[in-house]
């Protein structure tokens, strides 16, 4: 089956854009956003966590969590983050790329835009993120994709490379906590090179951790499937929120793999981007184990991570 872009009804808007190459398919939201509500198989379930209560909704003064995959700026502020995105943005099909951009948001001075690539065969999604500063002043802010996965999952992320001692003097990565992070919180699991965070419907209190990593990836267990996504950071430029690339938080309802690009003082008028890759695969977690993450993970992850290394 050839990719097919395509203008659908979902969740009750009217002017949603179906992507598919016959494997998997996107929905996206142009009638609010821009928003990334659906990824899957075509003969299996949405991967991202959807609030029904807030689909099919436009317009309003307030800003509505309706999962999936969205855009933001870091560091997180009350206001400028937590813009009204309730509004129709535009939409321009080229080709294999879908792109959709907002108007300038009147709480942050911001214009926001994905561009959104399939691959032809296979699993695989490029999703380009850039922001603009339409503001009359420079602004410090960076990138921040955050993705909002579907509750019963198990999330993980890799450190860097782990050396000996003797090997390694110098520290190679921050690991960042927030006021509410509960580091004796069972939901977290530590191993020598992950970092595992399982999501829990029956535990209300929220917990996040973030890290640095020069291959920042994450990965979501969820049932038979997985979902990962990854990208090349730069660890010759500064991070929002101590240095981190990658964030991961949950509550009861679900969990985000989050993140981050470098931190730019933006001149008024110009953009910043950045771009995560991403795939699915048929994959389970037969147990919360470094040697059942090795299994699953490392012939997905390991030509990847030694790019740049030899």
């Amino acid at each position: 089956m050839a990719l097919q872009i395509e203008l659908v009804a979902w969740g009750g808007w009217p002017n949603c854009y179906r992507v598919s190459n016959g494997m998997v398919e996107l929905i996206v939201t142009t009638d609010v956003g821009p928003q990334i509500l659906s990824y899957r198989f075509t003969n299996t379930a949405n991967v991202f966590k959807v609030f029904e209560e807030h689909l099919g909704k436009c317009g309003g003064q307030d800003w509505h969590l309706r999962g999936g995959h969205r855009l933001w700026m870091a560091p997180e502020d009350r206001v400028a983050s937590y813009s009204r995105d309730n509004f129709p943005v535009d939409v321009q099909v080229a080709g294999d790329a879908l792109t959709v951009t907002t108007d300038v948001e009147p709480n942050s001075g911001l214009r926001k835009q994905m561009i959104i690539r399939m691959d032809e065969q296979g699993p695989g999604v490029r999703i380009t993120h850039r922001i603009q500063n339409c503001r009359e002043v420079p602004w410090a802010f960076a990138i921040w994709a955050l993705t909002v996965m579907a509750p019963g999952g198990v999330a993980v992320t890799g450190f860097p490379p782990r050396a000996r001692h003797e090997d390694a003097l110098l520290p190679t990565n921050p690991l960042v906590m927030w006021a509410f992070t509960d580091m004796g919180d069972p939901r977290w699991t530590f191993f020598e090179k992950y970092l595992v965070l399982r999501q829990d419907p029956l535990v209300t209190n929220p917990t996040k951790l973030g890290h640095f990593n020069r291959k920042t990836w994450g990965a979501y267990f969820l049932g038979e499937q997985l979902f990962l996504k990854r990208y090349d950071a730069d660890p010759a430029r500064p991070y929002p929120d101590f240095g981190c690339s990658y964030e991961t938080f949950t509550c009861a309802t679900m969990l985000e793999i989050e993140t981050l690009g470098p931190l730019e003082t933006v001149a008024p008028g110009c953009w910043i981007e950045q771009t995560e890759q991403w795939s699915l695969h048929n994959a389970n977690l037969s147990s919360i184990s470094a040697d059942a993450i090795d299994r699953a993970l490392q012939p997905l992850l390991e030509t990847w991570l030694q790019e740049g290394t030899r």
